[in-house]
């Protein structure tokens, strides 16, 4: 594989890095913690013209067609600048979904949309008695005249509330957990019997919300792919999820290790700056270690996305979400200790930083599930 970056990319990443600065400043940022939306509509058009809900997208619904490395350039910028918004789960989960398991017709109906910015979508999975492994699963799709019905709570839905379409997982048939069976759903949210409420969260700019179905009618052709590929349908999707997690860790860790590092030349103690005490200066080059290390994984596991066997896929997957979710969070620790007093104020950028760390590192599988996953994937 081709470790560096090439030509379009790094522009893809300069380009990003201008938009950010320009359209989501730390003003912004703050201002969307409070709001109820998490986003503004001026900026996710602009964000769509950028033509980034579209980059993995196939031509022929109106993407671009490229790959997850491609995305990661700019995951990266949007981790450094801890953006907000809708684009995680209607891209890395509802518009992943569709590809990896959608008919035609399903992929005529959403995907352009998708494209284009006018449709916003999210993945309902965990459940109130459940871990990350979909194993968890027990809502049922139970059969009815026509199609199904689906009932049960779905929590940490992230963006339900402004979704427009939800891919639900549910057990169809009936089947017990060894049984398998999982299926994906996808329907809309105004479907009667589906309310969604925002839930307490500690990361205010992703939005994480709990969805209850009540008797929700489903039709046949609501099912993406068949009742029974939707496992291997999930598996495919939360892994490209992880890897995607995992470029918005590395881009956060890049910004926090910048923030401490600049510090660390300007604050003089004892009539030089901070940086000359050894203390310091080996804790940032630890951070310098853990980020770029992190990256190098990062772009391994995009790479095996789109490239690998199935096998290196979904090792690369666990392997980043692992290690780059811990580097964010050591390096946003790690600068708050060189901050001293300053990081340990509220109104300090890096506590943003902190927390979006905290918030991907459970995400999706927290680092000891990843590290089981991995032990089972070597074991074959």
């Amino acid at each position: 594989m081709e470790v560096n970056l090439s030509e379009d990319q790094i522009q893809m990443a300069n380009q990003a890095r201008r938009f950010f600065e320009n359209l989501m400043p730390m003003e912004y940022v703050r201002s969307m913690l409070e709001d109820p939306r998490g986003y503004t509509d001026p900026v996710w058009n602009k964000m769509a013209e950028m033509g980034w809900m579209g980059m993995c997208l196939p031509e022929a619904y109106g993407g671009l067609g490229l790959g997850l490395l491609d995305l990661s350039v700019v995951l990266e910028e949007m981790g450094r600048a801890v953006a907000p918004g809708p684009f995680f789960s209607t891209v890395l989960l509802a518009a992943e979904a569709l590809v990896q398991a959608g008919t035609e017709e399903q992929k005529n109906r959403y995907l352009p949309l998708i494209a284009s910015g006018t449709l916003l979508g999210s993945l309902a999975l965990h459940e109130p008695e459940g871990g990350a492994d979909p194993g968890y699963v027990r809502m049922p799709a139970r059969p009815r005249a026509g199609g199904y019905t689906l009932s049960g709570t779905k929590l940490f839905v992230p963006d339900a509330h402004t979704a427009q379409i939800l891919v639900c997982v549910a057990r169809a048939g009936g089947m017990r957990r060894k049984e398998g069976g999982l299926a994906l759903f996808v329907l809309k949210t105004e479907t009667p019997g589906l309310t969604t409420r925002l839930l307490p969260t500690m990361d205010g700019t992703r939005k994480l919300c709990a969805v209850d179905f009540k008797r929700v009618k489903v039709q046949p052709e609501d099912v993406l792919g068949d009742l029974t590929n939707g496992q291997e349908t999930l598996e495919r999707v939360l892994q490209k999820a992880a890897v995607g997690l995992s470029a918005e860790c590395v881009g956060g860790a890049q910004k926090a290790m910048e923030i401490a590092t600049e510090y660390a030349k300007v604050r003089v103690q004892f009539d030089q700056p901070i940086g000359s005490f050894q203390s310091i200066k080996h804790r940032c080059a630890q951070m310098f270690v853990e980020v770029e290390s992190a990256r190098s994984v990062l772009y391994w596991a995009a790479w095996a996305q789109d490239h690998g066997d199935p096998m290196e896929a979904a090792l690369s997957s666990s392997v980043a979400k692992v290690y780059c979710s811990e580097a964010y969070r050591n390096t946003c620790a790690s600068a708050i200790q060189v901050l001293g007093g300053t990081g340990f104020s509220w109104e300090h950028d890096i506590h943003l930083y902190l927390k979006r760390a905290k918030a991907n590192e459970v995400a999706l599988g927290d680092p000891v599930y990843h590290r089981e996953r991995i032990v089972r994937l070597l074991a074959g």
